[in-house]
């Protein structure tokens, strides 16, 4: 038997096709991967190889042992020169393989780098956009994430959940369209350029998997819908995005919504592409069963029990809300039913104000604004310079950490979906334009604004910083320092309010009545921002100032 025939029988290293060292033997290993493995995984797969092409000799050699004496013999002379041809095809197999993944490293490094050239440039308005900003997680998160050495450093799973939900957050708030998103093409953002970031096929279909870990089905069909639509126009898909894994979630997803002909109809076309598909091929008796019932139960109803269903299913999302104010918080965060009627209107005003003629103020007087009237909600304008933002926002910055609520029931600090920031604390002594920011907010209020906490804390800038999607959703403020934060508007859900943020201004309303009561009128949130983070420098004074100084006057000024 000659030498080639003898290393066919070799299955221990995983050898098939025509012959030991032609192409198909390798072909196991040879399939490029997806570019965010090139480092470990190129590696690893090289080493496959060259052990197969090791292993092969070594069957080679064991071979020769029983065919000893090659020279002997023509014959088996002429076997080895086959191999070496092999050899030498399977080689150059094996370095185009490797020139190819190379090739499409280099093509993603530099992807990369002319993206990281345009990040740096303004990494805070690069970052304003939510779609940048979910793309960043989740390429730090997968992409890079084969880096062990640098991985804890890196964003997590978490990181990328949560940049994925606040996307959704934002669609939800402002009924943005998944295209819209989708294209980088959200409003305000017309003047970013080249900041602008759209999202692939696979970044839409791991939106969808987000979704459909959290059962939230309504978002999982829009997104998987969009990757689909993507997908069918032409683009190309580099992870484990394809047609059939998306109709699956699609058919599976819209039937967890009541909707039982489309999820057959999405079987159906699912079927067509692979009609073998385990999964679908039972789904689809079992929706057609669901169906037939359903169709009997409305004849028997008559009109009705169609119409009923049909608007119990229709484009709503998920199930109860444990906020119920949510629809009119998302419509003031959209300028929508704001309730300021035009007799009301007419009594607001703008003024010079110098607070019965404070020494600071008589000559040059702050511009007060009426923002609304029941609660009086003030503005004054040009309250903080940019040169003192930019200060305040280097002294908060290293130490911003998550934002967290104080549990009703154990009052200890959490963290809590429904408030999505980090914050600071700076203290006057720290710096003197900390000092400088509250005594102003003194004067022009007439508010003793020390804490009661003694010498040291007199003085507190609280300041938050809102990442992508940030909000804070409806809350009070009572007898303590006040989280309040303008995130795309501040909107006070009791009386229909809405304010919207301005650089270097700052807002004030009385939270607490003069008898130390508090406003429930008050009740406002921090609407997620579409278009930029931000930071925010919050201040009130303590409960327990003299009432008639009036206290807990909240602030909040929006730096950027």
């Amino acid at each position: 038997m000659c030498v080639c025939s003898r290393l066919r029988t070799c299955s221990d290293v995983g050898i098939t096709g025509r012959s030991v060292f032609s192409s198909p033997v390798l072909s196991v290993c040879c399939t490029a991967h997806h570019h965010h493995h090139h480092l470990n995984t190129m590696k690893q797969h090289a080493v496959v190889r060259w052990w197969l092409l090791i292993s092969s000799l070594l069957c080679l050699s064991s071979a020769a042992s029983t065919h000893s004496d090659f020279f002997t013999s023509i014959g088996h002379m002429t076997d080895l020169v086959f191999t070496e041809k092999d050899l030498v095809t399977s080689l150059k197999d094996y370095i185009r393989a490797e020139e190819s993944k190379l090739d499409k490293v280099k093509k993603w490094a530099e992807k990369m780098d002319a993206l990281s050239v345009t990040a740096t440039q303004d990494p805070d308005s690069f970052l304003g956009h939510p779609v940048n900003a979910y793309k960043l997680m989740k390429r730090l998160n997968t992409e890079w994430g084969e880096l062990e050495s640098l991985r804890q450093h890196f964003p997590n799973d978490d990181d990328q959940v949560g940049a994925a939900k606040a996307l959704m957050r934002l669609q939800d708030t402002y009924k943005l369209d998944t295209q819209v998103i989708a294209s980088g093409d959200l409003p305000g953002t017309s003047s970013m350029g080249s900041l602008k970031s759209a999202l692939s096929v696979d970044d839409c279909f791991d939106l969808g998997k987000v979704a459909y870990s959290e059962a939230d089905y309504y978002h999982t069909e829009l997104w998987m819908s969009q990757a689909l639509r993507q997908l069918q126009e032409g683009q190309e898909t580099a992870g484990a995005a394809n047609a059939v894994v998306i109709l699956d979630y699609l058919s599976y997803s819209i039937y967890q919504q009541g909707e039982l002909e489309r999820a057959l109809d999405f079987t159906k076309q699912l079927l067509e592409l692979d009609s073998t598909h385990q999964r679908a091929n039972g789904n689809l008796k079992y929706f057609e069963y669901q169906l037939a019932k359903q169709q009997a139960a409305e004849e028997a109803e008559g009109g009705a029990g169609r119409e009923k269903r049909e608007a119990e299913t229709k484009g709503e999302r998920g199930n109860a809300d444990y906020l119920p104010e949510r629809r009119k918080y998302e419509q003031l965060c959209r300028g929508e039913s704001i309730k300021m009627t035009p007799r009301r209107q007419s009594r607001m005003f703008c003024r010079f104000f110098d607070n019965n003629r404070h020494p600071k103020y008589v000559i040059g007087p702050v511009k007060q604004e009426d923002e609304w009237d029941r609660p009086r909600i003030l503005r004054y304008h040009d309250i903080v310079s940019d040169a003192e933002i930019e200060l305040v926002k280097q002294l908060a910055k290293p130490r911003l950490r998550r934002a967290t609520i104080s549990n009703p029931i154990t009052g200890v600090l959490e963290t809590a979906h429904y408030r999505i920031s980090k914050s600071a604390w700076l203290t006057a002594y720290e710096h003197e334009v900390v000092d400088k920011i509250n005594q102003r907010i003194e004067d022009i209020t007439g508010l003793d604004m020390s804490t009661g906490r003694g010498a040291a804390d007199k003085y507190i800038l609280f300041v938050a910083n809102y990442g992508v999607g940030g909000q804070y959703e409806p809350h009070f403020d009572f007898g303590r320092m006040s989280d309040v934060s303008s995130g795309g508007a501040t909107v006070f859900t009791d009386v229909g309010a809405a304010v919207w943020p301005k650089k270097g201004s700052a807002v004030f309303w009385y939270n607490l009545f003069p008898n130390g009561e508090g406003d429930y009128s008050t009740r406002h949130a921090a609407c997620p921002c579409p278009t930029s983070g931000f930071m925010s420098e919050d201040r009130s004074s303590e409960g327990g100032v003299p009432s008639t100084r009036r206290p807990d006057l909240s602030s909040s000024s929006s730096p950027t």
